[in-house]
């Protein structure tokens, strides 16, 4: 049976499991798997007669992205965010509102029937937004002109014509003493061309259900104005509206653009190697195993392993390292480095898809789906603030007029009217996602990615920082640090002896003293190798026996020898017989180690904590030497997690635990802890996959800067949140005062939202920190 399905047409494979008494059919095409699954039945009931075949569909999950061209309103993107949640099928969906795209994961077989019903919903909420579906093969165009469509050159400069004609009108009738009739036609007019477009906007939203939003609060209060005899301000009040919705679109897109120009990472092409000639083709088109070129000034567009040339690279894209790196054959390079000089031949590792390059543009570009509690609680906070300040104004029109002796009615509408333009929480709806996703973007041009705005906002709180020992805290390679003789005998014999003896051996100590040794091995001097399981090894070097191992060897020999006291691993040399000196060979501290300790406890962190599967002594010295509060030595995996969850216990609830690890060994740890930290990330699939934030070079003080650009982060939201509330709170008590104009009221809407955009927009400067 199983042969016979296996060569069904579009079959991938087919196995049967005896203990599950199944049959899994995988195939790769999606249209064919109703008939695969009834030819499938025909071939087991020809086979099997009597057995019942029950079918069961495993479908994989699919990804849509869908670009929203010309989508300037933050309000609107989450009532489309919320509503294509609540599609059939749809698993997660979220609008990534600093690249204008909604993102849909769900049921791989009905994507487009989502992504119909998605564009659909789109149209309704947004009719002027154009949507496209991207392509993988072109998500860097299918971006780039979603930024520069959303408000064109052509469209900006219809938007200002239409502005400045409006504004003509509404100038000539101000300055010149028309009669009423005359004069209120100027101000109509001037009204239509300005303002006509959000009195349509605001009827359609409200057939649709759509009552909230800024178009009907501008239309309600411009419309009263005009109702109440104040002509000019109506006018006055949509015509700056419109005009600070104009600079708004500008300074939200050249935020955009910013955060665009600052991940742009991705390599458009690739110099594919055809014999002897080279053909440009997309990077998705190259395989593995091809050879590439890649010249000067060009990014290396997969990655590989150089086979020929050398050349100096500029890794800052990813790395955020200014100094560059030479590399020459035999050397791996990465996508998204920058050649500087030389000539570079390439044999391509990894497809596209799996490249360092698309992990990381996929994770920061995908970083919007894990929202902060701050936006969050923005996000729901404007759900309910619109209505309120509406039913708000509503009573302030009509209550004291009714309960105040004198009050006019007419004066009181005013009032709630100017109420009513303060009230649009674009400001904060806009602003916030802004700065979060600007943090994530600088934090990424520096080497550090952090996969979403919660982890970013989570760091601001850390109070404990638990870190691995090797490869985090020191260089994770063995050295030889010290080589001690007795009865004067020559430390170049004593390397000498112990590299031979130790040529065989594939172990890192031996290594290690074989790259100290620095010179070819004759392996013919070498003769009677024993390597002594857990002891060392015993040989016979130029007719003399040599022992190089441990305490236990010595002993076992019965060698005399010097007891060490210190930190690292001990390699006794003992020739024919007698005790010669001894290696010390130890894992050296990083350089940047001491002053990430240092980093760390001026920004706050309380404690600072050492675990490793390394012995005690050596432990110690390595906590030590660096000023670290705690060190937990000789541990297993298993003890590792033991260990956090005891510090998460320890420490106050709201407070964060950071580990730090390499990311391959520690990923259960990764996983426990409150913020996952791999160290030295580049290249590291398994680093990537577990951890919340990846540091992509080797240097600990990393998590200093990604802690500064996540405090530096909050600051500029909550000066943001503060601002425009503030600001809104004094207008919207002047305004039911009295106090305030509706001209006041313009600023207090359309000002502090683009002062808050700007403001967003110093979040992508981490280079001071």
């Amino acid at each position: 049976m199983e042969a016979d399905i296996n060569k069904l047409e579009s079959v991938k494979s087919a196995s049967f499991n005896f203990v599950t008494e199944t049959f899994s059919i995988e195939v790769d095409d999606e249209d064919k798997i109703d008939s695969i699954v009834a030819t499938t039945r025909d071939i087991v009931n020809k086979y099997e007669p009597h057995v019942v075949v029950k079918e069961k569909i495993i479908d994989k999950e699919g990804k849509k992205v869908l670009v929203l061209m010309g989508l300037s309103c933050a309000s609107c993107s989450t009532k489309i965010e919320d509503k294509v949640k609540g599609l059939k099928g749809v698993n997660n969906a979220y609008v990534d509102f600093a690249n204008g795209k909604l993102v849909i994961e769900g049921n791989k077989r009905e994507l487009d029937r989502i992504t119909k019903e998605a564009t659909e919903i789109i149209k309704k909420i947004e009719p002027d937004v154009d949507v496209v579906v991207e392509d993988n093969n072109d998500s860097k165009n299918t971006s780039k002109s979603s930024q520069e469509n959303s408000h064109g050159i052509s469209d900006n400069k219809k938007e200002l014509i239409r502005l400045l004609v409006g504004a003509g009108f509404f100038g000539a009738a101000m300055i010149s003493n028309f009669s009423f009739w005359t004069e209120f036609t100027l101000f109509f007019i001037s009204y239509v061309l300005v303002g006509g477009e959000v009195v349509l906007k605001a009827f359609r939203n409200i057939l649709r259900g759509q009552v909230f939003d800024e178009n009907f609060l501008m239309t309600i209060a411009t419309v009263g104005a005009f109702i109440v005899g104040e002509f000019a301000e109506g006018v006055a009040v949509m015509l700056f509206y419109q005009a600070g919705e104009f600079m708004q679109d500008l300074a939200v897109n050249r935020s955009r653009r910013s955060i665009a120009e600052l991940m742009d990472i991705r390599p458009d092409y690739a110099n594919l190697k055809v014999g002897e000639d080279t053909k440009k083709v997309s990077p998705e088109e190259v395989e593995i195993g091809d050879l590439i070129i890649v010249k000067p000034g060009e990014k290396v567009p997969l990655d590989g392993e150089v086979v020929e040339g050398s050349s100096m690279l500029d890794t800052s894209a990813l790395t955020g390292e200014s100094v560059p790196r030479e590399v020459e054959a035999g050397n791996e390079v990465l996508g998204g480095f920058i050649n500087k000089n030389g000539l570079l031949t390439v044999k391509v590792s990894k497809e596209f898809g799996e490249s360092t390059v698309a992990k990381i543009l996929d994770l920061v570009q995908n970083a919007s789906s894990k929202k902060a509690p701050t936006e969050n609680f923005i996000t729901k906070f404007a759900r309910y603030y619109t209505p309120v300040v509406v039913f708000g104004a509503l009573a302030l029109a009509i209550v004291p007029p009714l309960v105040i002796e004198g009050a006019t009615f007419s004066e009181w509408i005013y009032r709630a009217l100017v109420f009513l333009v303060i009230s649009c929480p674009c400001a904060l709806v806009v602003s916030i996602p802004l700065g979060f996703f600007g943090g994530i973007g600088g934090a990424s041009k520096n080497g550090i990615l952090v996969k979403g705005g919660n982890y970013l906002e989570a760091l601001n709180s850390v109070e404990t920082v638990v870190m691995d020992k090797t490869g985090t805290l020191t260089k994770g390679v063995f050295k030889v640090t010290k080589i001690s003789t007795i009865n004067d005998f020559s430390m170049d014999k004593l390397i000498k002896y112990a590299a031979y003896t130790e040529s065989y051996s594939n172990h890192p100590i031996a290594t290690s003293i074989l790259k100290a040794y620095g010179d070819e091995i004759d392996k013919k001097e070498i003769s009677n190798y024993n390597e002594i399981s857990g002891h060392g090894i015993k040989a016979t070097v130029k007719g003399k026996e040599v022992l190089a191992g441990n305490v236990k060897l010595m002993k076992k020999e019965n060698i005399k020898y010097n007891e060490v006291d210190e930190a690292g691993t001990v390699v006794h040399i003992a020739i024919d017989r007698q005790y010669v000196g001894y290696i010390l060979i130890s894992d050296e501290i990083k350089e940047d180690s001491k002053n990430a300790i240092i980093g760390l406890k001026e920004v706050g962190v309380k404690q600072i904590v050492m675990l490793t599967g390394d012995n005690s002594r050596v432990a110690n010295k390595v906590a030590q030497e660096l000023g670290l509060d705690k060190v937990y030595a000789e541990l297993l995996p298993q003890h590792k997690v033991e260990k956090v969850e005891m510090l998460e216990r320890e420490k106050t609830k709201k407070c964060k635990l950071i580990f730090v690890g390499d990311g391959i060994n520690d990923a259960p740890v990764l996983a426990r802890a409150d913020i996952g930290v791999a160290m030295g990330g580049l290249g590291s699939d398994a680093a990537i996959e577990a951890a919340d934030v990846v540091i992509m070079t080797d240097e600990p003080s990393k998590i200093v800067s990604a802690i500064k650009i996540a405090k530096r982060t909050r600051k500029i939201v909550w000066q943001n949140i503060i601002f425009s509330l503030g600001v809104k709170g004094i207008f919207l008590i002047l305004g039911a005062l009295g106090y305030a104009t509706m001209w006041e009221a313009v600023f207090a809407d359309v000002g502090v939202t683009i002062i808050a955009v700007l403001n967003a927009m110093r979040v992508m400067n981490v280079k001071k920190l």
